[in-house]
């Protein structure tokens, strides 16, 4: 089911969308870039001290933090590999009234038009440090390549309003997923949420939330002895 969605500024003056049915935000509602840039660069990428990195993510959504990521390998010299998952895609229409360039600044409106004039489906080699691959369709239907990514952007809607994305099978995808060591990072922190990782052998490190939220967590896969 696709659902209308309404473009929406944050209170960091950042673009976000609306979904009224679900009432239910793409990013917090106390600041899009702010959350992206806390949960997913600091908290995630920047965790990492790797020249190449591999990462997947659930819920391509706006791209906002794809376009992170890619200013974050264009900025750092480091080779990173996208893959990204998205039931349902946004419009051109829409995509044209987000505003990340007017925060992010530099080349990022030029690399958020590459990123979602990327073609569905396959591999695509954007620049020398970034390539993706966005994949249209559902979590359910799709399986990880197992032990193949350093780092997961799980970035579904909430429990309250997605519970299906936050059960056990579909963390147990991320958990295969990941490469020993490797991490997933999530706005999430609730706590039935926080058991589940547990449950499938997940360390699980609560951080500070970004503006407005008091807590995030990172899911560490832990080494195999």
């Amino acid at each position: 089911m696709k659902y209308k969605v309404k473009v929406v500024n944050t209170s960091d003056g950042s673009s976000s969308l609306y979904i009224p049915e679900l009432d239910e935000h793409y990013h917090s509602s106390h600041g899009a870039i702010q959350e992206a840039l806390h949960v997913f660069l600091e908290n995630g990428i920047r965790r990492f001290n790797l020249r190449e990195l591999k990462i997947f993510e659930m819920g391509f959504g706006t791209g906002l933090n794809a376009l992170i990521s890619m200013i974050e390998a264009e900025k750092e010299k480091v080779k990173i590999t996208y893959n990204t998952i998205e039931a349902y895609s946004i419009t051109n229409k829409i995509i044209s009234a987000l505003n990340y360039s007017d925060f992010l600044k530099g080349e990022s409106e030029v690399l958020f038009q590459k990123i979602h004039g990327a073609e569905w489906g396959v591999e695509v080699k954007i620049s020398p440090f970034f390539t993706i691959k966005k994949i249209q369709g559902k979590i359910e239907e799709h399986q990880l390549e197992q032990c193949d990514y350093d780092l997961i952007f799980f970035d579904a809607f909430g429990p309250r309003a997605q519970g299906e994305m936050w059960k056990e099978e579909i963390l147990k995808k991320m958990y295969e997923g990941l490469k020993e060591k490797g991490e997933l990072t999530t706005y999430c922190a609730q706590g039935k949420f926080k058991r589940s990782l547990k449950a499938l052998g997940f360390e699980v490190i609560a951080l500070p939330g970004p503006p407005g939220k008091r807590e995030m967590t990172i899911a560490k896969k832990r080494a195999q002895h």
